[in-house]
């Protein structure tokens, strides 16, 4: 077990790190403005960029991680990644920023698809749940240095050099992963088939036709789409311009939607694994949850006390939580080979609800209140959205399999 436990921190670190890439751009949001030429609708799409780049990856990554193996593909993407973090830290326009940004996203886009492949093939299956908890924990950890350690950090060496100083931590990372990780158990860790496009195509068919996958899939594009949204965007907004707290206010009350969602994790992986024995009611429960929660958001007036805000936020990221587990759930229900592939096809649709509901936000917002498009009522209209969207996949939800 202690080849598994190594497997399991080096895998969490290459996840820690992919949270770290995606969520930089909200504090660096000022100086990508100023040193890149950036408008509004220019830093919207460098944001979009990775999201998008992450979510068309997991096509090739569903056709390849059974037959290639997890190691080998977490290995090359990572390069592709560090190339696109080299090529950001070196841009001065939108171009090269959004060039270097896509190629973080592919390079990003199997640093949770590799690793949950890696816990379904080195720990025993009752203990996936709790396990992958675990995984998504750390890897939440990467929200955090993204704030208030990376501020640091850029103010004393500037935000190019502070980039390529993650770079070479991910050049030490990808190493070890080279020398630690196999596969799977046993000697025949190191062998790897030769991919076999029909055999992938066959699974992925499977795959289509399958009504429980596309509504997890739909679970998991509306649950990480609308927690997305608000992480890396709009909570901001919403706590400064249209709640009135102060930025250090916000960024406290952000940082504990951050905390409920580590401390989530693990716990709903738990209750997946020992009490209910399936992740399908936590996950439907937790859809449920959301939404009643980001109703109760949308009633907070302005001039909601810090704690109050606090509150509703540490419990939205307790109940996004549960939606982790939707790998767990969608590989329950597939052939232990087809795993690869019905994990990352529930990705794609993970990372391309988070591009949807950033841009489709702003533009509900700005179409229908021009002149006051972040405030309370244009906020109000946007969380409407979002509650309703969490209730309706919650119900549809109930109707999956439990394995």
């Amino acid at each position: 077990m202690l080849r598994a436990w190594l497997i399991f921190a080096v895998c969490s670190l290459h996840l820690l790190v992919s949270q770290l890439y995606r969520t930089t751009n909200a504090v660096l949001a000022p100086w990508l403005l100023r040193d890149l030429a950036l408008d509004t609708e220019g830093i919207g799409l460098l944001s979009a960029g990775f999201f998008y780049a992450f979510a068309v990856t997991q096509i090739p990554i569903s056709l390849l991680l059974d037959r290639v193996g997890a190691r080998r593909l977490m290995a090359a993407f990572s390069f592709v990644g560090m190339a696109g973090a080299l090529l950001f830290s070196l841009s001065t326009g939108l171009a090269a920023g959004l060039a270097g940004r896509v190629l973080l996203g592919v390079g990003m886009a199997c640093n949770l698809m590799g690793p949950l492949k890696l816990i379904s093939d080195w720990f025993p299956q009752n203990r996936f749940g709790t396990v992958s908890g675990l995984l998504y924990a750390v890897g939440t950890l990467g929200n955090i240095v993204a704030a208030t350690p990376l501020v640091l950090m850029v103010e004393q060496m500037g935000w190019r050099p502070s980039l390529q100083a993650i770079v070479g931590f991910h050049l030490l990372l990808t190493l070890l992963l080279i020398a630690i990780v196999r596969d799977r158990p046993g000697p025949q860790s190191a062998q790897t088939g030769a991919p076999d496009p029909s055999e992938a195509f066959r699974s992925l068919g499977v795959l289509m036709r399958s009504r429980d996958y596309w509504i997890i899939s739909g679970g998991t594009f509306v649950r990480y789409g609308t927690h997305a949204a608000l992480q890396t965007l709009w909570a901001g907004p919403l706590l400064m311009e249209a709640l009135g707290f102060t930025p250090f206010q916000a960024g406290n009350i952000l940082l504990l939607m951050n905390v409920g969602l580590i401390l989530g994790g693990p716990l709903w992986g738990a209750a997946a694994d020992r009490l209910f024995r399936t992740p399908k009611w936590c996950i439907a429960g937790g859809l449920l949850l959301l939404a009643l929660i980001t109703a109760l958001m949308r009633a907070l007036p302005p001039g909601t006390s810090a704690p109050a805000a606090g509150a509703v936020f540490l419990a939205f990221g307790l109940a996004s939580a549960s939606g982790l587990h939707v790998y767990a759930h969608i590989k329950a229900l597939v052939p232990k080979e087809m795993s690869g592939a019905a994990m990352s096809g529930t990705n794609f649709f993970t990372m391309l609800g988070p591009a949807v509901f950033l841009q489709g936000i702003g533009i509900v917002m700005q179409g229908l209140y021009p002149d006051a498009s972040r405030g309370p009522e244009a906020f109000g209209t946007a969380l409407l959205i979002c509650a309703a969207s969490q209730a309706a996949i919650g119900g549809l939800y109930l109707m999956t399999r439990s394995r």
